[in-house]
């Protein structure tokens, strides 16, 4: 076997085994918090979308439960995926439907009888009866909203709101 001499220069197995080692460690630790921004990030964004999503649905269906007449809601309709329905007779007859269909919340308003308008109030509302619901309370409309946003690796982030509105008094 061959003798180094001490003015040779070169690297032992061992010392280059201490570098891959500490190699793999940075790149473990980089590629890790990575991950977490990401992740941070995805989630950060699905429960601002979420939220967004039940502000919307609460802010439209206060303002409609505002300008109802107290007589003319019904908070328990037999329509498919209708939840309430709202109406007013200011000088012209208001007629407002809201329906859950698929995760989106849908408001249907006609006029004196014309064909409805048909706008898209909310998406990724969640359907469970539980989650997003309409109920009187005594003179107080309870509007509960649940908004689910993402899946799978990233994960789900919800938004849940209660808004619980007066209607205008009188008929």
């Amino acid at each position: 076997m061959k003798r180094l001499h001490k003015d040779q220069k070169g690297l032992t197995i061992i010392e280059l085994l201490v570098v891959i080692i500490l190699t793999g460690i940075i790149t473990a630790a980089i590629t890790t918090t990575f991950f977490q921004v990401f992740d941070m990030n995805t989630r950060t964004a699905n429960h601002m979308s979420a939220l967004s999503q039940v502000q919307q649905a609460g802010k439209l269906v206060s303002e409609d439960i505002l300008e109802a007449q107290p007589d003319m809601i019904d908070d328990s309709p037999s329509g498919p995926g209708e939840f309430l329905i709202l109406g007013w007779n200011s000088t012209v007859l208001h007629e407002v439907t809201y329906t859950l269909e698929d995760g989106e919340l849908w408001r249907s308003e006609s006029v004196e009888g014309q064909s409805p308008i048909e706008t898209r109030v909310a998406e990724y509302i969640d359907s469970d009866p539980t989650k997003t619901y309409c109920s009187r309370n005594g003179d107080v409309l309870v509007f509960k909203v649940t908004a689910t946003v993402g899946e799978g690796t990233w994960g789900e982030e919800s938004e849940t709101r209660i808004y619980r509105v007066q209607p205008r008094p009188g008929s």
